[in-house]
């Protein structure tokens, strides 16, 4: 009978370096999207508020492997799910409910997938 025996040594200082790309690149990525969104010119648009002040990238949660996108108005919600209502198209010229349908499963699905290699790629120096 032969005995195996095997040590494995871990490199941390890469393995946080990898964790710590993950999270970077997950907030880029959500930063891109939302800066994506905003060049595209499909939220409703009437004073900006919905658009420029109240829309967010929300990190909190990033080192859960979490992060959002928050429009924190009290009309973002209805406006989002009613896509029946004729948005002006005076500052956004594509200006629609449903506007992340696009990112989502539309013709920029695989928006958030690239960026977040691309992102995790540079920041974990591959």
């Amino acid at each position: 009978m032969k005995t195996v025996s095997s040590k494995i040594k871990l490199n941390m200082p890469k393995i946080n370096q990898l964790r710590k790309a993950t999270i970077t690149a997950l907030e880029k990525t959500a930063d891109s999207l939302h800066t994506e969104v905003i060049q595209e010119q499909v939220m409703p648009f009437d004073t900006g508020n919905l658009q420029n002040d109240n829309t967010f990238v929300d990190y909190s949660n990033s080192k859960q492997g979490r992060v959002s996108l928050v429009s924190s108005t009290p009309y973002a919600r209805r406006v989002y799910f009613h896509p029946e209502y004729n948005f002006q198209t005076k500052e956004n010229a594509h200006a629609k409910g449903n506007w992340y349908e696009d990112w989502i499963s539309g013709k920029n699905k695989e928006f958030c997938k690239e960026a977040f290699t691309k992102f995790y790629k540079k920041e974990a120096g591959l």
